[in-house]
């Protein structure tokens, strides 16, 4: 599974304003929905339900929220860059101001953790991460996740 069959520039939102963690998965919800072709109510309540179980925010501003869904046909991403960092009940306590969040299959199983993995890997490179902060355009982020993910591989 390559990295951009993961995500693409129209999943992006570069400037996402949210003064919440439900309503930043809310607003990414809405965009999920068109995107997988499934309920925003639905994968709404997939995402949250997971959030019961721990927080995904994994530290240095960085939210992976996750989830599997019936009636999904392939693991997508989504991307939100948000205007001011809001609490995710983060694992280093610091507010969380990039979110990448994932719609699996349900029977994904391995592939799912797979492109956790790769999601994770991507966002714990710094320069990545300070490039992707600095950016404003969906494409430029795309870029610099590509980017990132090329040198993660190096």
């Amino acid at each position: 599974m390559d990295f951009q069959t993961l995500i693409e520039p129209d999943a992006i939102m570069p400037a996402l304003k949210a003064t919440s963690k439900r309503q930043v998965l809310q607003e990414m919800a809405a965009k999920a929905a068109a995107i997988v072709d499934r309920p925003e109510r639905e994968i709404l309540e997939t995402i949250l339900q997971r959030e019961k179980l721990g927080s995904t925010g994994v530290g240095n501003g960085i939210a992976i929220p996750h989830g599997k869904l019936a009636g999904v046909d392939r693991i997508t991403g989504l991307f939100a860059r948000l205007s001011k960092p809001v609490d995710f009940d983060a694992l280093d306590d610091q507010p969380v101001d990039l979110v990448f969040m994932l719609l699996a299959p349900e029977g994904s199983g391995a592939d799912h953790l797979k492109a956790l993995s790769k999601v994770a890997r991507l966002l714990r490179n710094p320069q990545t991460v300070t490039e992707i902060r600095s950016l404003q355009d969906p494409g430029s982020i795309y870029a610099a996740m590509l980017h990132g993910k090329a040198q993660n591989a190096a």
